[in-house]
């Protein structure tokens, strides 16, 4: 069942709309922090190799292959979201595929651990509120796998419960590689945009 749609902000798909699925918790991220998101991305997103951890809607993977992504894989454990993922994929691709789409049924953080380490350029992460002791799990897979470049990055929406500068203490112990670019508050939710030092 579905409740209503997100729209695709930028990029080749620009307008085009998204079928938002009835699930408990399902937050797709708005449009602002959307378009903030990627207007800090800039032009970093062409070609490169997304990672959509708890990709519910898809809003940031089909966001990302919209504009230009050469391949996004996009992880949900529910069959409702996946099913409506490559749904949503398939109707977006009717006038032409964008990139390569990968859709994954299964944990997030398992999917991840198989994830070769420096082989993600983008990583999204955004977790079920309700299940707080994922967002540091799912943080460490992404500082492990997502290559420290510039053009890099690793972007996380969590409550505002969690405050910024605990994720950058919590993988500290992975090295002094990242930092905070950018935090983007709307409603009960913070994203957190990070990136590789700049030497």
């Amino acid at each position: 069942m579905t409740t209503g749609k997100v729209r695709i902000i930028g990029g080749a798909w620009r307008g085009r709309s998204i079928k938002v699925i009835d699930s408990p918790g399902l937050r797709p991220t708005a449009d602002r922090t959307r378009e903030t998101l990627f207007n800090c991305l800039g032009q970093r997103v062409d070609d490169l190799i997304c990672f959509d951890m708890f990709a519910g809607t898809g809003a940031l993977g089909f966001e990302a292959l919209s504009r230009g992504a050469q391949k996004v894989t996009m992880i949900d454990a529910s069959k409702q979201a996946h099913d409506a993922l490559k749904e949503n994929y398939q109707n977006l691709a009717k006038d032409g595929a964008l990139g390569f789409a990968e859709f994954i049924k299964g944990n997030a953080i398992a999917s991840a651990s198989k994830q070769a380490e420096n082989s993600i350029d983008i990583c999204f992460i955004d977790p079920p509120f309700s299940e707080p002791g994922l967002f540091f799990d799912a943080l460490k897979q992404a500082v492990r796998i997502t290559k420290k470049n510039d053009g890099c990055a690793i972007y996380m929406e969590h409550p505002k419960t969690i405050n910024p500068e605990e994720l950058l203490k919590e993988i500290a112990e992975y090295g002094d590689f990242w930092e905070i670019r950018r935090t983007i508050r709307s409603g009960v939710a913070i994203g957190t945009l990070m990136a590789p030092k700049i030497i």
